[in-house]
């Protein structure tokens, strides 16, 4: 029972940090949740969740959406999550979470102590691939797409109205796609979506709370605040 309700909390936190900054529900939510559940339930589950997010973020704010860069990094990140399920599918556990950890720490370091001199004023796809590639395989692996995405809206400067929009956009086909490759993979299983219905009423309000603290943000702090300057 008491697993129900670190289910219910996790899912909260993990949706409001994800509403308001575009990203980072899977930064919180896999490692908490695999705290009380298997990896291959908490991946899913985090998925299914992204869906949910994106969903609702795509139709409240599709005007905001930087439609070509969410294409090439969707199209990129193709290539990339078919390697990360097979990571999740074939890899062991426990190396798998140790990556995760460490996957963490490096992104927390750029986000604390990075600087970043690279300037994009238009679409690069260099950088659009590199980006794209690596948060399909962080995505199949872990339902972690963000930080590197985050590493190419920073390049490119976007404000935080226009960085949350254009992240969903991506995060809706993505993991969509993701999710059928669990799906085939036979990791969406029945507890999956039991625990998914149960993070469904704390889901839902986090959206609504994320979106009206996400207007809140000043511009200018943004960046400073949550993923570097």
């Amino acid at each position: 029972m008491m697993i129900l309700f670190y289910v219910f909390l996790i899912s909260f936190l993990a949706t409001l940090v994800r509403s308001t900054f575009g990203f980072g529900e899977s930064l919180v939510a896999v490692p908490l949740f695999s705290l009380f559940v298997p990896i291959e339930v908490a991946v899913p589950l985090s998925v299914l969740i992204s869906i949910l997010v994106a969903l609702v973020v795509v139709v409240q704010d599709h005007r905001q959406i930087h439609f070509n860069s969410a294409k090439w990094l969707i199209l990129f990140a193709l290539l990339g999550i078919p390697i990360g399920i097979l990571i999740l599918i074939y890899g062991n556990e426990l190396w798998v979470k140790i990556s995760l950890g460490l996957i963490i720490i490096l992104y927390s370091i750029y986000a604390l102590a990075g600087k970043n001199s690279i300037v994009l004023e238009t679409d690069n796809k260099y950088w659009l691939f590199i980006c794209g590639f690596l948060s399909g395989v962080l995505g199949g692996a872990y339902g972690v797409n963000g930080p590197p995405l985050v590493v190419y809206g920073n390049m490119r400067k976007w404000n935080a109205r226009d960085f949350r929009a254009t992240l969903q956009a991506y995060f809706l086909p993505a993991s969509f796609i993701g999710a059928i490759g669990y799906l085939a993979k036979g990791l969406i299983t029945v507890i999956v979506l039991k625990y998914f219905l149960i993070s469904l009423p704390a889901a839902i309000p986090a959206i609504y709370l994320g979106r009206y603290l996400n207007h809140q943000l000043k511009e200018g702090a943004f960046f400073n605040m949550f993923i570097g300057d």
